[in-house]
């Protein structure tokens, strides 16, 4: 399959446009964690358990205390985002590719906007049309069907037209019912759930890729941009 008839390109944030090396949702987590132990007044390691609990049940921590403690979302972002980002570092060349896509580019992504553009800003990633976040899709997170419903709505564009970026597969499963391209990035995760860098994730991951940078690059010279099982296994074992 190609891109040719994509005019639309939509990226996920955290893990997506940065390494996870980069160690930044590391330092989320654990704010995350200390959060749920504050305001539940449990334990960190029943923390930890429930924040993946919410995680594989809802798709975020933050969709989980919603839904079982109705907490008020944005003090709680305001929280978990409040991190050290000087481990980001700028990429010019994922930059130009991004911004030389044919059409419009789009942020969907779990956290907030406000915290999505401090990202891009010390990516130097602010090539971007829309920023989509948890704040604009009615605290909806992806997987969620509404999620994707009210970017599609809010941004106007034809999901048929469209692609998307995305490091949990999860999340490319309606996308890919919707009619778009679908790209891995990464080995992939469920959630909380490692998963093994030959994982057969189905047919709604369409196309992997453990460099997103070399993957546009390939995109732009009009070659094919499948990665084969073997080096995505060996990539894999260097960024580990």
């Amino acid at each position: 399959m190609d891109f040719h008839h994509v005019t639309t390109w939509v990226f996920d944030l955290d893990n997506t446009l940065y390494a996870p090396e980069m160690r930044l949702f590391d330092q989320i987590e654990k704010r995350m964690t200390a959060y749920v132990m504050r305001e539940l007044r449990v334990s960190e390691a029943r923390a930890s358990h429930l924040r993946d609990h919410y995680w594989r049940q809802h798709g975020t921590t933050l969709a989980g205390l919603m839904a079982e403690h109705s907490i008020d979302p944005l003090p709680y972002l305001r929280e978990v985002h409040d991190i050290d980002f000087s481990h980001l570092v700028p990429d010019p060349d994922l930059a130009r590719l991004i911004s030389d896509l044919p059409g419009r580019k789009i942020i969907h992504t779990n956290a907030d906007i406000e915290y999505a553009a401090r990202v891009l800003d010390h990516r130097g990633l602010a090539v971007f049309d829309e920023i989509h976040g948890i704040d604009t899709t009615g605290f909806l997170p992806k997987p969620d069907p509404g999620s994707y419903a009210a970017v599609i709505d809010a941004a106007g564009f034809d999901p048929t037209a469209a692609a998307m970026f995305e490091d949990d597969p999860r999340n490319l499963l309606v996308p890919h019912e919707l009619g778009m391209r679908t790209v891995l990035v990464g080995t992939g995760r469920h959630g909380p759930d490692e998963l093994a860098a030959d994982h057969d994730h189905g047919a709604h991951v369409q196309h992997r890729t453990m460099d997103l940078t070399a993957f546009l690059r390939e995109l732009a010279a009009g070659r094919s941009v499948d990665v084969p099982g073997e080096a995505l296994r060996g990539n894999a074992r260097k960024s580990g």
